[in-house]
């Protein structure tokens, strides 16, 4: 099942990312190499900020508070600008932000700094917006924001009013040549219409998404006709074919997703291993907790789970009350791996 170790911590550690085999808290400016040891390596970044995102290239991070409205933009430990997003429900959902790479090499940070409902694309480097046109609000609440591998599509996982979570995909292309696409329905888009609730979802590469729905759910025979998700199901999406490859009811919860080829690392109460292919469970490592969280809105005493897959799929770290879990994840099949590196 792979074995766990404990690294021992001064405090929770409020974000993780791999740099190398270095674990990193951005958040609290300390860093755990392979000897377990805790180093402060830089200044706390502001009491407020509880969490971060990072560019693939590593060269950008976002810390951000995930209930709040107040975010910085860093460089290395190098502070680029604060951000900020409206305040409108601000306490109610995660903040929406995510860092990418476009085709042609620009790193962007795609957020919505003016409305809830507005998706604006930044160049990460300069600060220009990209998403310059006219606009129109569509009362949707962005949020779970994800840059697809190869930079051309951006998926949101937020919610509407009434309310119910939902998954939707935009052509970044499209959107950088007229940014009313990103105001219109996303190609696909999973709503109460024709799904499910969804409470969570993720890149599996930069074709596939992986789609998983909660116990709120529609009529099962209109989901039926619409080929929508139903009640507890984990459903793969291909973005080249237009249709699900994969869909299969689930009997567990699922929770936040991280992606691992054609395996999903599912954090829900603690860690699971899930094989795509058929929802089914592979692993889980109940010794290791984690907050019980679906969605992205409500309840404010269940905050996201902090944890970060390493590169090389082998290791996932997970922040403990008292110390980060380290656990040595089954070995991927070959085919996996050649999924994940295309």
């Amino acid at each position: 099942m792979g074995t766990v170790i404990f690294l021992q911590v001064t405090d929770e550690a409020q974000s993780l990312a791999w740099d190398g085999d270095d674990l990193v808290d951005v958040v609290g400016g300390r860093r755990w190499g392979p000897d377990g040891v805790e180093r402060q390596v830089s200044d706390d970044h502001g009491y407020s900020f509880d969490r971060s995102v990072s560019s693939p290239s590593g060269r950008f991070t976002v810390v951000y508070d995930e209930r709040g409205t107040g975010a910085l933009l860093l460089e290395g430990d190098r502070p680029v600008r604060e951000l900020e997003r409206n305040d409108d429900y601000a306490e109610d959902f995660d903040y929406p932000v995510a860092l990418g790479v476009l085709p042609d090499g620009r790193e962007v940070l795609v957020h919505c700094p003016d409305q809830y409902d507005l998706l604006e694309i930044e160049d990460a480097e300069t600060g220009e917006r990209l998403t310059v046109g006219d606009r129109t609000q569509n009362d949707v609440l962005h949020s779970r924001l994800a840059v697809s591998p190869g930079g051309t599509h951006l998926l949101s996982a937020g919610w509407v009013w009434h309310p119910d979570g939902i998954a939707e995909v935009f052509d970044l292309d499209r959107a950088l040549r007229d940014p009313a696409v990103l105001d219109a329905l996303g190609v696909p888009s999973f709503y109460p219409g024709n799904s499910s609730e969804v409470i969570s979802a993720c890149w599996l590469d930069g074709d596939r998404v992986a789609v998983a729905t909660g116990e709120e759910f529609v009529d099962e025979e209109q989901s039926a006709e619409t080929e929508g998700l139903g009640k507890r199901q984990l459903g793969v999406w291909s973005l080249s074919g237009k249709r699900w490859v994969h869909r299969n009811r689930v009997d567990f919860h699922i929770g936040t997703l991280i992606p691992r080829g054609d395996t999903l690392v599912s954090l829900y109460g603690h860690p699971r291993l899930i094989d795509v292919t058929t929802g089914a469970s592979m692993a889980e490592w109940p010794a290791v907790e984690v907050p019980s969280r679906e969605g992205s809105y409500g309840v404010t005493h269940i905050p996201t789970p902090v944890a970060a897959l390493h590169p090389d799929g082998r290791r996932l770290a997970v922040a403990q009350a008292e110390s980060i879990a380290v656990i040595d994840l089954p070995e991927r099949r070959p085919e996996e791996a050649s999924s994940e590196e295309s």
